[in-house]
């Protein structure tokens, strides 16, 4: 599995901590920025997650920001992509298993280290389940297509 993770200045330590945990695990790990500290504009960094999950260079995303509301609402602009905002591991699940997004978005300033490293890992194990969830995302789906 190939994952991109990235995040702004406010996410820059989290990040670093989660490719730390997910190489341990011998993820494919993408680091699309920030590289530092310093300021950026995060909707850079979020669009670029999802491009690459929108053109399946990745299987799925990691963003990063102080609340991680930014970056969802950016990821969410790429057409065809899902990213969910996740604080616990219950919505982390729900967000793969009934929703199908293919990005998770946390916020550094909301979750610690060791509860982001089990957040992101049941996102990354958990699967689309279909079923009567699949009309509703199909609902969701054919309405993105017919806005464009």
């Amino acid at each position: 599995m190939v994952i991109g993770i990235g995040a702004d200045e406010a996410g820059f330590a989290l990040k670093k901590i989660l490719i730390e945990d997910l190489q341990k695990r011998g993820l494919d790990v993408r680091d699309f920025g920030c590289f530092d500290e310093s300021p950026v504009d995060y909707p850079d960094i979020g669009f670029a997650v999802a491009k690459a999950v929108q053109e399946g260079t990745l299987d799925r995303g990691i963003l990063v920001c102080g609340t991680g509301i930014g970056m969802c609402i950016a990821a969410n602009k790429v057409h065809g992509v899902s990213a969910a905002l996740c604080h616990d591991v219950y919505s982390a699940g729900k967000a793969r298993t009934s929703n199908n997004a293919q990005i998770i978005t946390l916020g550094a300033r909301v979750v610690g280290p060791e509860l982001a490293k089990i957040i992101v890992e049941r996102f990354l194990e958990s699967d689309f389940s279909g079923g009567n969830s699949a009309r509703k995302v199909g609902k969701i789906t054919s309405f993105e297509d017919s806005a464009v």
